[in-house]
Order: structure tokens, then sequence, then C-alpha cells
């Protein structure tokens, strides 16, 4: 059965001493032979036969001897820049975990109490447009932590919901359904009748469904607040305007 020799041996080959009780304290000086990428030796002087480890293959007057190299110099790992460090756990400030290289937001990276609060005047915006603006940061897809399974958004308060515009003829043909859940419960209105009677419910409407089905786009839309008027319960949480690109979003009146 063949031994295996690590990589960082190398062979030295001496003469053996003639008294075994002295050979541990004074060895005789060896000639250390240079390695190669299989074994650690490249050449044996002549008197040595073909490498291996068989002791019947070496001479009777010669010996072997291993030595382990010990690494010198620790392996230099990558520091994070201080303004990443955030994205970081604190055993990996030194340097990133090489084992889990995907990173995945923490309980503290969103904590409810430290989101922003965004708010957006609702006034002569067109309804879908404006929806989707603020389904992107109830989300979170704004931010470069952004992660589909977790709540990463922000808060959105809506203001002059009953001042929403659309488009073409569908204030008389955009028909909005609820049901009472008893046979014949059926309920149908228009947009303007609901925009008549609930103004918020039609902003409500459009924002949920942009947000995903399930226990995560339930919590995500407790995070909407619609109000009628330009009033609302929020000046302690100092919103600030909602970032709009759609240039677009403005209905031509």
């Amino acid at each position: 059965m063949a031994a295996t020799i690590p990589a960082s041996a190398s062979l030295s080959v001496g003469r053996s001493p003639s008294n075994p009780a002295s050979s541990s304290s004074c060895p005789r000086p060896a000639t250390v032979l240079p390695r190669t990428f299989f074994l650690g030796f490249s050449k044996f002087p002549a008197a040595v036969a073909k490498p291996s480890l068989g002791v019947a293959s070496i001479p009777s007057r010669r010996y072997l001897r291993i030595h382990c190299q010990q690494k010198e110099q620790q392996q230099r790992l990558a520091v994070v820049p201080r303004e990443q460090r955030w994205m970081f756990e604190e055993s990996e400030i030194n340097g990133p975990d090489i084992w889990n290289k995907t990173w995945y937001p923490k309980a503290a990276d969103h904590i409810s109490t430290e989101k922003t609060w965004y708010i957006v005047d609702a006034t002569d915006k067109i309804l879908g447009r404006l929806a989707s603006t603020i389904a992107i940061h109830i989300r979170g897809k704004n931010r470069a932590t952004y992660t589909p399974s977790v709540d990463m958004g922000a808060y959105v308060i809506v203001v002059n919901a009953e001042k929403v515009a659309i488009s073409g003829k569908k204030r008389t043909q955009k028909l909005y359904r609820r049901h009472s859940g008893r046979p014949g419960g059926m309920k149908v209105e228009t947009f303007d009748q609901l925009q008549q009677r609930i103004p918020e419910r039609i902003i409500e409407h459009a924002v949920r469904g942009m947000l995903p089905k399930g226990r995560l786009g339930r919590t995500l839309f407790t995070h909407l607040k619609v109000y009628k008027g330009p009033d609302h319960p929020h000046e302690a949480q100092m919103a600030i305007p909602l970032p709009i690109h759609d240039k677009r979003i403005q209905s031509d009146k």
C-alpha cells in the first residue's frame, strides 16, 4: 500500500550514523534535494534508486528524513471598506465569508421604526402611474438591498385622493366589483360612483394589485396611508416628498 508524502515536505539524504543513540541529538548534515510537483524531489544521487518509499529500494547506508515546512505568512484577507461594513456581520468585517457569499438582510436591516416615510399629493396624477410608483417604494425596489421575500420598503402617505385623474372614458366605463359573500351579493359601481363614495379605495385597490399575494403582500399593504383632503395624522414621522421620475404621471388638463 503506497504512502502519501505532503506537497510541502522536502527529502534529505545522508549517511546513517554509526551510533544509533547519538542520531537523535546530533544528526550529520544532510543534502537537501530540489522539490518537484509530485513527491517533493526531482533527482537522486547515483547511490539512490528510483523514488519509492519501500524499504528494499533504499540502500542500507542511506536513510530518509522528511521535514515539514510551516507557513510563515498567513493568507491576506480583503478588508471590507468602512462604507460597506453595514452589509456584513461583525465576524466578517476583516473579510468576506467565503462559504456564504450571498448577502441576505438580517432583522436589523428592516426595522419598521427606522423606515422612511414618503408623502405624495394625488392631485391631477394618473392613477396607474401613481400606483406603480407607490408600489415600487413600498416594496423597496428602488434600494440596492432589495430582497423579494423581505420587507425592505418604506411607508407612503397619499393625500387628496379624491383628485386623482384617469384618461379616456374610464370614469363611466371602469367598474369596481365587490361581493358580500351571500348568494346574489355582487355589487358593481363605476369609477365616478366610487370616487364620490369612498375615494381612498380607488388608490388602495390599484396599489394592492401591484403588491405580492400572500403574507408579505398583506403586510406591505399596511404601509400605504391614503387620505381624502390635504390633512393626515402622520406629522410626527416627518415624511419627505415621494421621488417621481415618470414625466407622464401628471395629467394634461
